[in-house]
């Protein structure tokens, strides 16, 4: 499905300022739509020739649409649609005309230029399903007289408010609830959503002829809400958005100030009570801490463990035992290093990258009087989840150990010449790890599933039984020893892959 970028770039002409100006109003129309109970297509005209090209479009949520089929995309030649031409020739809002029939339907369409840096850019075509028509209430007359306005906003291109933010996916809706304020700032309509609303907060008395502003700031239940910015948005002075937290409550606030004719004539408010949905935020914010929290005491606890085998270890005279509960202290030490990088982040994944750095600086330091060698490391792991990035840092300690002791180890006195190398490739499924040495290579008659190497049977268990993957040592042509580990990766369905 093309966006509206391709399709503006592929059959009309636009500036960037003016595709820009298009963007902000479609992201913001579906207040329009609502508000007129009507189908919204934004039409462009086409580039080398006359027609039009349909960029966009957006249903109501208020009513029943008009358009079944989507219509982005679809041409329209000279003539095709005479009100489009109408309202960008003279810039005006066009209502004329009978409704049209439309597969038994009865739907009246009006067009409305889109204005910008005083030019009309393109022309949005207003269509209403009549087949549900009745006589409408005062609900619907306000919702009416507010689209009015909007529209009026728009061919006058005031509307995107200039400066406003995009309106954000949760910002409040028109059927979540509606206030329509006068001039004075005073409310004139207020929705049945919108009243329940402001009762959450506390309010007694009836909405209707309070000035919102003033009101707004007695509910209030802390004294730093009532800043100027409250202020401004309830008074529908600004075009904005804020959150009135008061009883137990808060409700979200967006300001639509409308100007017509080149005068103030009011603002709409939308409101929206979010009670809930802060309430689950809180908890979510509490839980990420807790579970940081949990991340960061494991660490600590696991360097606790690994001193005190470390103050063990230097008590023993056997060397064999004394070796094996250094190695100890190595394997803690590797899954510490993942729990501090959790204990640091919101997000149950960490950037492998910076911990393979450790853990190789970590495996020199214990086996630098042995082979005097700094890994290297190419490639990028990326973001792992927690539940891999813990086995994977045991892995990676245990292949650069053997290989700085076994493979790369050389005679006191003799100068270092051997080079161990890391390699990560990271694609959308699957992450490729290859560990490389040019040492003495592997022992006669070597074969993974019989060795007797605690190292190896780790590193083995790991990789095969609890990561899932695959493991491979084989000596290289030229002397040494290559090791590469494959594992599959999964990402929770719906999130952006971290590889990506």
């Amino acid at each position: 499905m093309p966006t509206l970028t391709d399709l503006a770039r592929r059959h009309a002409e636009f500036t960037e300022a003016g595709l820009d100006w298009l963007h902000a109003l479609v992201s913001d129309w579906q207040l329009l739509a609502d508000l007129s109970f009507a189908d919204l297509v934004l039409w462009a005209p086409l580039r080398h020739q006359a027609g039009w090209v349909a960029l966009a479009q957006m249903r109501p949520t208020t009513a029943p649409t008009a358009f079944p089929d989507d219509v982005v995309g679809s041409v329209l030649p000279a003539g095709g649609r005479p009100f489009l031409d109408v309202a960008r020739r003279e810039r005006r809002i066009c209502r004329e005309g009978d409704p049209e029939w439309t597969d038994g339907v009865p739907v009246r369409h009006e067009t409305i230029p889109v204005l910008n840096d005083d030019k009309v850019i393109a022309v949005i075509e207003r269509s209403t399903n009549l087949s549900s028509a009745r006589t409408p209430s005062r609900m619907e007359l306000t919702y009416l007289r507010a689209a009015d306005d909007l529209a009026q906003m728009v061919a006058a291109g005031m509307f995107p408010c200039v400066g406003e933010a995009p309106a954000l996916v949760r910002s409040p809706r028109v059927g979540d609830g509606l206030l329509r304020l006068g001039r004075s700032g005073k409310v004139t309509y207020a929705s049945p959503n919108a009243l329940s609303a402001y009762r959450r907060l506390g309010l007694t008395a009836d909405l209707v002829g309070a000035e919102l502003g003033r009101v707004t700031a007695r509910l209030c239940s802390r004294y730093e809400s009532r800043d100027g910015s409250l202020m401004l948005t309830a008074s529908g002075r600004a075009a904005r958005e804020s959150e009135v937290d008061g009883n137990g409550s808060v409700v979200q606030l967006r300001s639509i100030p409308l100007v017509v004719d080149g005068s103030r004539a009011g603002a709409l408010i939308l409101v929206r009570d979010v009670t809930e949905l802060r309430h689950r935020e809180r908890e979510l914010i509490t839980k990420d801490a807790t579970i940081r929290e949990i991340h960061h005491r494991v660490k600590n606890n696991l360097q606790t463990v690994a001193a005190l085998l470390r103050l063990q270890a230097r008590r023993l005279q056997a060397p064999d035992a004394r070796a094996a509960l250094e190695e100890a202290v190595r394997r803690v030490g590797s899954i510490a290093l993942v729990h501090e990088t959790l204990s640091q982040t919101s997000e149950e994944a960490v950037d492998f990258d910076d911990i393979a750095g450790r853990v190789a600086m970590m495996a020199v330091e214990v086996s630098a009087a042995e082979a005097q060698v700094t890994p290297a490391l190419s490639g990028g792991f990326g973001l792992l989840p927690g539940s891999v990035a813990t086995p994977l840092a045991l892995v990676l300690t245990e292949l650069l150990q053997n290989a700085l002791q076994h493979g790369l180890c050389r005679p006191s006195g003799e100068t270092p010449a051997g080079s161990l190398t890391v390699h990560a490739e990271r694609r959308p499924e699957q992450l490729i790890v290859t560990v490389t040495d040019n040492g003495a290579g592997l022992p006669q008659g070597f074969d993974l599933d019989s060795s007797t190497s605690l190292g190896l049977q780790i590193v083995r268990t790991l990789v095969v039984t609890e990561l899932a993957g695959r493991l491979e040592i084989s000596p290289r042509a030229a002397g040494g020893t290559t090791v590469m580990v494959d594992l599959p990766l999964e990402w929770p369905p719906g999130a952006e892959h971290p590889a990506e």
